[in-house]
């Protein structure tokens, strides 16, 4: 059975280049009624509503993209790589129409669960506070309007949509579809370095040849996960440098990690106060306007209003530690738990206070470190036909193999210390570096 074989009505509008919507950049998406049928639901819409990269934009101006964008954006990818796969002849035998139905679903519907400023909020890892996946659930398994979709217009299984999402089954089959998905060439950084990279105006996520990469996609040995033919090396390693640099100079950018830092901190001390089921479910403008009323006249307020009030006042930069260059104050504050790190800013910011003799009611210190939950780590194989072998990636490229000596994220994610604009260059002269050793003996 190849492509053609499985009578999608989706693969064969992007092959004959009708029923299509256009998103950035230059990118036709196949938009049969059953994919607007998901699309036009209440569930998928709000993500209309909930931007991509939240807090770069107070870096990068032009980061005002959706994950709705980047969900249609995945989901053209997901078309792509049925259409490369679906002449191989392993990925057919294993994987039948409805199972491509069931990825074209999970590929629409991947970030389904996300709420306004996802990612920042989960790293903290709270008590009560949901995972993103959760939410997905609701969607899917509840009375709601998706849910119905699923079933009449496109006759799967919630549940099985929902497995792929959040896995419980490890059949290879379903193996297999999770790492197209979500895996170390998925089609989510496909999309994702890309149109990043797109709307904050840089190069570094798209110098990568995506085409060559599609061209090369293979399976595993084992029948269980996406592998590529030796012809995608190259484009491979590219991918694997994008990600870095994207991570490096946008995602981890410092004047991001104050915003973000600024907003965690912010988020913990007024979780209490928030009404969380409508801040995860409503309009992130909504969530803002909640976060920043809800701080007026406590302490997080300057924080609050620094990332989202009508001046900008980001906190400063006064100390930076690598796990490269400075691996023992690193060590001892990355991967902690968030209510650990808040103790010890607290304790950072009282000696500090004590030094100068000044007591602010306000946070004005603050600690960002690499949360406990790490990225995924670049791994795939690459098959040799003429040696019918495959070699993992990093046996084979110098690039990869030499990002692979250290965790990922002990390159791009670094310690940082932040401080409140007006308390920043006296600070930077403090001896940072014996206090943190003091405080975290």
């Amino acid at each position: 059975m190849d492509a053609e074989a499985w009578n999608l009505p989706e693969l064969t509008a992007f092959r004959t280049g009708r029923g299509l919507i256009r998103i950035p950049c230059e990118q036709d998406v196949p938009f049969t009624q059953r994919v607007r049928a998901i699309v036009d639901t209440r569930e998928f819409q709000r993500l209309q509503h909930i931007s991509q990269l939240g807090l770069v934009r107070r870096v990068y101006p032009g980061a005002t993209h959706t994950r709705f964008e980047h969900a249609l954006g995945v989901y053209h990818n997901a078309v792509r790589y049925l259409l490369q796969l679906g002449r191989d002849e392993r990925f057919t035998a294993a994987c039948e129409q409805p199972d491509a139905e069931l990825f074209l679903v999970a590929a629409l519907l991947h970030d389904l669960g996300h709420w306004p400023f996802c990612h920042p909020i989960e790293d903290m890892a709270l008590d009560r506070i949901p995972d993103h996946e959760e939410f997905a659930r609701e969607f899917l398994l509840g009375d709601t309007e998706l849910n119905r979709v699923i079933r009449t217009v496109w006759h799967l299984d919630p549940l099985d949509v929902c497995d792929i999402l959040v896995p419980q089954k490890q059949e290879p089959k379903r193996k297999l579809l999770r790492s197209i998905l979500s895996g170390p060439i998925d089609i989510d950084k496909m999309d994702y370095l890309d149109r990043d990279s797109l709307h904050c105006g840089v190069p570094y996520g798209r110098n990568f040849d995506r085409n060559r990469l599609i061209s090369s996609l293979t399976i595993n040995r084992a029948g269980d996960g996406l592998a590529i033919t030796s012809k995608g090396k190259t484009a491979a390693e590219l991918m694997v440098f994008a990600r870095y640099v994207m991570f490096s100079e946008v995602y981890w950018h410092h004047a991001v990690r104050s915003a973000t830092t600024m907003f965690a901190r912010g988020f913990f001390e007024l979780r209490e106060h928030l009404d969380l089921a409508a801040f995860f479910r409503e309009r992130e403008t909504s969530s803002i306007e909640q976060l920043r009323k809800t701080s007026r006249g406590t302490q997080a307020e300057a924080l609050v209003e620094g990332v989202f009030g009508d001046h900008r006042g980001l906190f400063k930069r006064v100390a930076e530690y690598s796990a490269v260059d400075h691996p023992e104050i690193y060590n001892r504050l990355a991967y902690r738990k968030y209510q650990e790190l808040v103790g010890l800013m607290n304790r950072l910011q009282a000696e500090m206070q004590s030094d100068t003799r000044r007591t602010e009611d306000s946070i004005q210190i603050l600690i960002d470190a690499p949360p406990p939950r790490r990225e995924v780590e670049f791994k795939v194989d690459v098959y040799f036909p003429k040696e019918e072998r495959y070699r993992s990636l990093t046996s084979v490229s110098p690039v990869v193999e030499a990002l692979a000596r250290r965790q990922f994220d002990d390159y791009v994610k670094k310690v940082r210390i932040f401080a409140a604009p007006s308390i920043a260059a006296r600070l930077a002269h403090c001896d940072l570096d014996r206090r943190i050793l003091e405080i975290t003996s």
